[in-house]
């Protein structure tokens, strides 16, 4: 029976061996299609281990096998693959050749480069892959990656105002390819978004402004000129202190607590004329992200928020000269190739001449600024990099014979570039960052000095370790030089000497390491950690007070005084006088409840080492920094973010919400008349307490058509506390919490672009918001036959409501030429309807009637503009 049966096998095997049959495979062809040809012609069915994926093409190359033999088939199927079929009784077995290396082999990465026309990356370009449905998005060099199968995939690269490119591509080993966009004119002049595209709703950043020049160029400002800086205040979270002010304050934060970068490097003085220009010229500007919560752990120093500015890399291969000219500033760029493809430069110049206008009028006063921005690359072959980004920039500002101010930046950078390999390259740089500021009064006789100058590197490494993990982490570190001030005489007559303040010194380093890993397809983390250090450096003398207090409480007029002086303590050149540190968590995550809709959350402390002294609610340019030290601890934030994003009617429309709650340790505010100017012991004005912000914040965008534009509104409140060390100390405002100088309960912003035709497009920007926090005087007193006002408690009242509305519309007169030179006008009107904002009030006497009045300052009404802009 035994032999009968083994004869019945042999012959039931023979015949499906002796079966002919006809397969095709090609490099398209997922296994599955394969496998089941092989079952529709024979009666084999097939197994195989976890580590394959019937979904995968697992074939190199199209063949067609006609009229063979399953064995032959077999035979040929195991050629020049990566797995290995086998014949065991009526089945077919598949499993991964050599499995060890076949796992080590089974991906293979797909990764490039996206450039613009000017060879310049683009930042958050969607790559998608057709034949897998998934995608991801260039980072800010513009580089992609995938891990892949073997196989012939689909690419198709997108981005706003950029013709999409396709590209079919084929993977049997690494892949490295760049895609090179061409503008698309016509969509150019459509689109309007914030964020270049419908919000991202996968990726765990949020938090983060993001505008184009192309958006900046069409907000309508004072004085006709677009502002980068200016532009953030449509957008949720962000504020100013008023108008013709400098500074910006991001969820009711100080203007000190902002990290300002060019290019990498600090920049300290962030405006022109007091306020009335940025330091930003919109034409050499590439892009800049706001990041307002859920900062990377790449970012310290600054515990409000981080302004990341990036300059033109240059044309390689082409020149161009493009500029504009205005009512009272005008600008100049030059770009090209220093030798083609290997090196190129931008160099952007801008001046005001509003001088010359008041010297033709008799006028004696002056105000001028000018800066100049360069920008040098240059590619030591395909993996190294280097490049220079340079800023100078200066105003001058004089009141006929009475008293006179320059003051400006220096930055530079240089940075070397080194990619290792795609998944490992490296960022070194070396920065210097100077800050000036001269004061001359005239009558006076004397002129007052204050500086801040700072010099570090930075090494970042970003490594990618895996398709779903990310690596980035880096040391960095900078040596501060602050000059509170040098007052000295101008002629014999002055009644000044010579005075130095005591100068500080100070080094600041970090490290820090943040990862990217996305769990599954719907959630994804980032979380990190930053070590911050801040030491204090000598030569400086530091005075010892009585009961160790630099500020004293008197009780029989109810004032804070100025603390009385035993002694000192002389601490040598380079002597350590303080010393801080401070670990800095991050975390995000967001979880994508479908390719539309997510939610996302974030944390974040952060440490910030050096102040503003001001007890002014808008930065001027005369405000000193001073690091932290025996009295001025460091600021601590704690930040928590929840937010909902969602995208729809096919990316037309998007919706961005977000709740925060920020709190703050060692906030510093002054006593009551305080004296900041030439203090060489400020510590006798100041006392210490903490901050708190929280709102809501809500972002609406229609994204594509003729009419684009978005809506912005926040809700929130900024409060300060600063309360008595003893119970029988008031604090301010009897130690209960009091509004901050940046609280603004409702801030409302709507802006329009509609392109009527290719040659007119219209702008309309409509700013609300809640005045400003400040104390007025409730009453008064009479002594001495003089009136003496009586203030209210700290911030209780406020400015008058806040608005105006901008109009501008764009003239091309040859939409359609784009070679040689091409031109367009801008015309502008800000504040249309004269609104009379206030910038101050102030309480006087009128010396000719006697009785108390209320006096408001009011900078702008409506201020008309007109631009010439051209290029070739």
């Amino acid at each position: 029976m035994k032999h009968i049966i083994s004869a019945c096998f042999f012959l039931f095997s023979l015949s499906i061996f002796s079966q002919n049959i006809t397969v095709t495979v090609d490099q398209n062809m997922i296994l599955k299609e394969v496998f089941k040809q092989i079952e529709d012609q024979t009666d084999y069915k097939f197994a195989f281990t976890d580590q394959i994926n019937t979904t995968q093409k697992y074939f190199n190359q199209k063949s067609t096998y006609k009229n063979i033999e399953i064995k032959a088939l077999i035979n040929e199927l195991n050629k020049n693959n990566s797995i290995q079929f086998s014949i065991v009784g009526n089945n077919i077995f598949v499993k991964q050749k050599n499995s060890k290396a076949a796992a080590a082999k089974k991906k293979n990465k797909l990764s490039g480069q996206v450039l613009d026309e000017n060879k310049e990356p683009v930042i958050g370009a969607n790559i998608f892959i057709k034949e897998l449905e998934t995608g991801v998005t260039t980072d800010t060099k513009g580089i992609f990656s995938f891990e892949l199968n073997r196989g012939t995939y689909t690419v198709v690269v997108s981005y706003v105002g950029f013709k999409n490119k396709e590209k079919q591509i084929t993977v049997s080993d690494d892949v490295r390819i760049n895609f090179n966009m061409e503008a698309d004119s016509q969509q150019l002049e459509q689109v309007i978004v914030t964020n270049n595209k419908a919000v991202d709703v996968r990726n765990t950043q949020m938090s983060v402004n993001k505008l184009t020049m192309e958006e900046i160029k069409k907000i309508p400002s004072a004085m006709g000129e677009p502002d980068p800086l200016k532009s953030l205040l449509t957008l949720p979270g962000v504020t100013n202190a008023g108008e013709a002010s400098s500074g910006f304050n991001v969820r009711g934060g100080a203007a000190d607590q902002n990290l300002i970068l060019l290019d990498g490097a600090p920049v300290y003085g962030d405006s022109h004329m007091f306020g009335f220009f940025s330091v930003f010229n919109a034409d050499v500007v590439n892009g800049l992200d706001l990041y307002k919560g859920g900062i990377p752990s790449k970012f310290g120093g600054r515990v409000s928020s981080v302004l990341d500015v990036s300059q033109l890399t240059g044309d390689f291969e082409n020149y161009k000269v493009n500029g504009g000219i205005g009512l009272i500033s005008s600008r100049l760029l030059a770009q090209g190739p220093i030798k083609k493809e290997k090196g190129s430069f931008v160099l952007a110049a801008r001046t005001s001449y509003a001088h010359l206008f008041l010297k033709l009028a008799d006028n004696n006063n002056s105000a001028m600024f000018y800066d100049i921005n360069a920008k040098l690359n240059y590619r030591l072959g395909t993996n190294n990099t280097i490049a220079f980004s340079g800023y100078l920039g200066n105003d001058v500002f004089d009141i006929s014979d009475r008293f006179s101010s320059t003051y400006g930046n220096i930055m530079g950078i240089l940075s070397w570039k080194h990619n290792f390999s795609d998944n490992l390259n490296t960022n070194l740089s070396v920065f210097y960052s100077d800050y000036n500021f001269n004061l001359g009064i005239d009558p006076e006789n004397f002129e007052w000095d204050n500086t801040i100058k700072s010099y570090g590197f930075k090494y970042n490494w970003n490594h990618n370790t895996a398709e779903k993990l990310k690596l980035s982490y880096g040391i960095d570190g900078q040596y501060y030089d602050f000059n509170p001030g040098t007052v000295q005489p101008t002629s014999p007559d002055s009644q000044f000497n010579y005075k130095q303040l005591d100068k500080k010194y100070a080094l600041e380093s970090s490290a820090y390491l943040d990862f990217e890993h996305q769990i599954t397809e719907q959630l994804n983390l980032r979380y990190g950690l930053r070590y911050s250090m801040f030491y204090r450096l000598g030569g400086e003398e530091i005075s010892t007070y009585e009961s160790g207090q630099a500020v004293v409480y008197n009780p029989l007029y109810d004032i804070y005084q100025e603390g009385t002086p035993t002694g000192s303590i002389s601490y040598r050149s380079g002597e350590t006088i303080s010393k801080f540190d401070n670990l800095e968590p991050r975390a995000a995550l967001s979880y994508a409840f479908n390719d539309n809709t997510s939610v996302k959350a974030s944390y974040n402390r952060m440490a910030q080492y050096i102040h503003i002294l001001s007890n002014t609610q808008s930065p001027l340019p005369m405000n000193i920094w001073t690091p932290s030290g025996p009295f001025t601890k460091p600021q601590l934030l704690d930040q928590y973010a929840l937010g909902y994003f969602k995208n729809f009617k096919e990316d037309e429309y998007s919706l961005e919400g977000e709740l925060f709650y920020k709190n703050i340790q060692n906030r510093i505010d002054y006593i009551d008349g305080a004296d900041i100017l030439a203090n060489n012991n400020i510590e006798q004005v100041i006392l210490n307490g903490k901050a708190r912000s929280y709102g809501l914040e809500l972002l609406f965008r229609k994204n594509t058509g003729n009419f684009t534009g978005w809506i912005s509104y926040t809700l929130s409140r900024a409060e300060q506390k600063t309360p008595g060390r003893t119970p029988e100390e008031p604090g301010v405002a009897n130690g209960n919490w009091y509004l901050s100088g940046y609280d603004k309960l409702h801030n409302l912003n709507i802006v329009g672009s509609y392109l009527y035709n290719p040659k007119w497009s219209f702008n309309a920007n409509f700013s609300l918001q809640s005045g400003q926090p400040v104390t007025y005087a409730n009453g008064y007193y009479e002594f001495g036959g003089i009136n003496i006002p009586n203030f209210s408690l700290r911030n209780e009242n406020r400015l008058p409501l806040y608005h105006h509305l901008d109009l501008a519309a764009t003239y091309t007169p040859k939409p359609d030429k784009k070679k040689g030179w091409q031109s367009y006008w801008v015309f502008s009107i800000y504040n249309i309807y004269n609104r009379q904002n206030a910038a101050s009030m102030t309480f006087a006497t009128n010396e000719d009637t006697g009785a108390n009045e209320t006096r408001r300052l009011s900078i702008f009404g409506m201020v008309p503009g007109v631009s010439y802009n051209f290029k070739f």
